[in-house]
């Protein structure tokens, strides 16, 4: 099979590394739903936005076995998520350069994948690319996005930081039977 005859959705890895071919293009953004889901709701991905990616097949050769499979794929895109601490959009930039190995069977991926450095995953007929392209992003999400430096500057109130100003403390409701339970002078 031809590299110009590769669909990324339904990948034959197999023939990718046995041509030591290439492939790369772009996605739209919102095609990828589960990390567009992820996406701030006030800045939701927009048509223009996209994803930057490229596929590379290679054999290795063994000693005493069949040549190894493997494909590197490198892929970028930028996601706006929801800042923890201004809880504005953040942009966060989203890039993936790994290598993957390719096994004949899941149970031989999983004992691989334990003591080796890249990715083992099982060979199968035809890889969707978009789908791990996804899988990759979504592993590389910050768990708590924020600005380097909110544009809203943050107000520290006690052990709080508010975005905005935060209303003045009402009395406290106990203060009044405090001062009923406190003996006054003279009785």
């Amino acid at each position: 099979m031809k590299p110009s005859e590769q669909n990324p959705l339904r990948l034959n890895v197999a023939g990718l590394a046995a041509d030591a071919a290439s492939l790369s293009g772009t996605w739209s953004l919102t095609t990828l739903e589960r990390l567009a889901a992820s996406a701030h709701a006030d800045a939701p991905p927009a048509a223009g936005d996209e994803v930057v990616w490229a596929a590379r097949g290679e054999q290795r050769r063994r000693t005493g076995g069949s040549p190894e499979v493997w494909m590197h794929l490198q892929a970028r895109t930028s996601v706006r998520l929801q800042c923890q601490r201004c809880l504005a959009p953040v942009e966060v930039a989203l890039d993936c350069d790994r290598w993957f190995q390719f096994v004949a069977t899941e149970d031989a991926a999983a004992a691989l994948d334990a003591d080796s450095e890249d990715d083992v995953l099982e060979l199968t007929r035809a890889l969707d690319l978009r789908e791990l392209v996804e899988d990759e992003f979504l592993l590389s999400l910050p768990v708590v996005p924020r600005h380097d430096r909110c544009p809203e500057p943050l107000v520290v109130t006690g052990d709080v930081l508010a975005a905005e100003p935060v209303a003045p403390a009402k009395e406290n409701p106990f203060a009044v039977l405090q001062a009923l339970k406190t003996p006054k002078a003279g009785h």
